[in-house]
């Protein structure tokens, strides 16, 4: 195989990778509901999928330039599920269940800048305390090693909110 082919095959890999990944983002970002941010990713998405494209249609007479194709494709949608990950766009809902700490996991929360609405319930063995807080996705792990230092077998779900409206969200992250 001629160095010509691999350099084909590579750029092909590169070119879909860009394209997923920037796919794939967009996808996440419009469920999110960053529409502005959709439309620029779907240019470039666009412009690099037709790049790409024609890449393997002028060159595509080897096997090897299909599997960069389709390698391309599969590892530019991991890169982008973890581009994503590493953005934290959005804002998440932290629901925390605990039967004897619920107060002091607030306390702790609210001591760290977070809101937290206390609601009494019931759960399968009687009273427990459920706490709600309303976060920007990049502070949930905060949030949970913050309820899990104070109760390890506290119960914790974690949603996602599409458009948080009014309410009070920490505007700095504390020292």
């Amino acid at each position: 195989m001629s160095t010509m082919l691999w350099l084909n095959a590579a750029v092909v890999f590169g070119l879909r990778l860009i394209d997923v990944s920037l796919g794939t983002l967009r996808m996440l970002v419009l469920f999110r509901g960053y529409r502005g941010i959709a439309w620029v990713l779907s240019f470039f998405q666009s412009l690099v999928f037709v790049l790409a494209v024609r890449q393997v249609l002028t060159g595509a007479d080897h096997p090897i330039e299909f599997i960069a194709y389709a390698s391309g494709y599969a590892t530019g949608t991991v890169l982008g599920m973890w581009l994503e990950g590493r953005l934290a766009l959005g804002y998440s809902y932290v629901r925390i269940v605990s039967p004897t700490k619920g107060a002091s996991i607030a306390a702790a929360l609210r001591e760290h800048g977070f809101a937290v609405t206390e609601i009494p319930a019931r759960g399968r063995a009687g009273t427990v305390a459920m706490l709600e807080v309303a976060v920007p996705r990049r502070d949930v792990d905060e949030v949970q090693r913050l309820a899990q230092a104070v109760d390890p077998n506290a119960f914790i779900t974690v949603e996602e909110i599409r458009t948080p409206r009014r309410g009070y969200f920490r505007s700095t992250r504390p020292t």
